[in-house]
């Protein structure tokens, strides 16, 4: 899929003397900067999700002594 993005120019001149100093291409550190911080926003917004619902009560929780009863992790 291809994708335009416009950087600033300072982000510009920075990726360039990345790939420049590396002999690497910007395109392949517009990859690697996408594939890591796509995990990133995921674990985030799944995190934020859940705590909005556990906030909202629509999401049971339960303690540690709740668990460990439950498993039967006390005896």
């Amino acid at each position: 899929m291809a994708t335009t993005i416009r950087f600033e120019p300072e982000i510009e001149t920075r990726l360039n003397h990345l790939a420049d100093a590396t002999g690497r291409t910007k395109t392949f550190y517009l990859k690697e900067m996408v594939s890591r911080s796509l995990e990133e926003l995921e674990d985030y917004y799944l995190a934020a999700e859940s705590k909005a619902m556990i906030t909202s009560q629509h999401e049971e929780v339960f303690d540690v002594d709740q668990v460990r009863a439950e498993l039967g992790l006390d005896r």
